[in-house]
């Protein structure tokens, strides 16, 4: 069965938001609120995936909300029908600069808006597909460094809003350059195949997010884990590649496939910069490396970094 998109009607007219109601919620999700003010509230707590937006409301206005949509990141590609019984080429043209995607007139035939809401969400599904294949690492099929990136920068800020922890693993394939001088580049490959979905077969929360991070390395975000749960993750993590039994007959510190971890961890939010925990991360994987290997090290960072 497929997934019915979900759409956020705006509008303080009673009888604007039931015909629109009926005229989509046999194939979508509807959402109903009769301000702008609540509209923003709303998508603070849901994810939606079109807004049929009035421009002429009490409080603030349509095109008030969508500026504020766009200032969001979390909001700011949510798709914008404006529906208004302002017809003005300029209401319309200041609508399209300020990012609507589509303008329907009231009194609006409804064939006309189940097509043109047809028509934002096939648009929005193929932006999707092509974001998410940006997110992609080619090798692995798991996310990549990019989505690293904006997955940490996100759970960081909320982290530091609600003052929970947050903890990062950086991990290192043992010795993989020795791997690949002596089974192969394609046995490389494969090896770093099977080692990225071992980490993410791993993950039991759906928070919990793995990524390639670059060559033979991979990281961990994990939301709301303190440094002991981290830990024991960490050891899962191992324990998951200890159990491919990848034969690696180079490797100098066991006959096959294994992997260092370094974990940092900041238990109040108190991280002034995302990027700090990758740093304290990698120098906890530095020190796993240099200290034998197939070893985990976890940092917990002070309440001044």
């Amino acid at each position: 069965m497929l997934k019915k998109a979900k759409i956020l009607i705006v509008d303080d007219d009673p009888l604007n938001r039931l015909v629109l109601e009926k005229t989509l919620a046999n194939d979508h999700e509807i959402f109903l609120v009769e301000s702008g003010e609540k509209a923003l509230t709303f998508v603070k707590s849901t994810q939606v995936d079109l807004i049929i937006l009035d421009i002429v409301m009490p409080g603030i206005n349509g095109y008030e909300v969508l500026v504020r949509l766009k200032e969001n990141p979390t909001t700011q590609t949510i798709p914008v029908i404006f529906i208004s019984a302002n017809t003005s080429h300029d209401d319309e043209a200041k609508g399209f600069e300020l990012g609507a995607m589509d303008y329907i007139a009231k009194p609006f035939s409804t064939a006309i808006v189940r097509a043109r809401v047809r028509n934002q969400l096939l648009i929005k599904k193929k932006n999707d597909l092509l974001e998410m294949l940006a997110s992609i690492d080619g090798l692995t099929e798991i996310p990549n460094r990019r989505y690293l990136d904006e997955n940490l920068s996100r759970e960081w800020r909320r982290s530091r809003r609600a003052g929970t922890p947050l903890s990062v693993l950086l991990m290192d394939i043992d010795h993989f350059k020795r791997y690949n001088d002596c089974y192969g580049h394609r046995a490389g490959d494969d090896c770093l195949k099977r080692v990225a979905h071992a980490l993410v077969a791993a993950c039991e929360r759906g928070t919990d997010f793995v990524a390639r991070y670059g060559g033979e390395e991979f990281a961990a975000v994990l939301p709301n884990i303190n440094q002991q749960d981290a830990w024991e993750f960490a050891n899962k993590l191992r324990d998951a590649v200890n159990a491919l039994n990848i034969p690696h007959k180079a490797s100098l510190n066991a006959d096959h496939i294994t992997i260092s971890i370094g974990i940092a961890t900041t238990e109040f939010g108190q991280v002034y910069a995302e990027h700090t925990l990758l740093e304290e991360a990698d120098l906890g994987l530095y020190e796993a490396k240099d200290t034998g290997r197939d070893k985990i090290v976890a940092r917990v960072i002070a309440a001044s970094a």
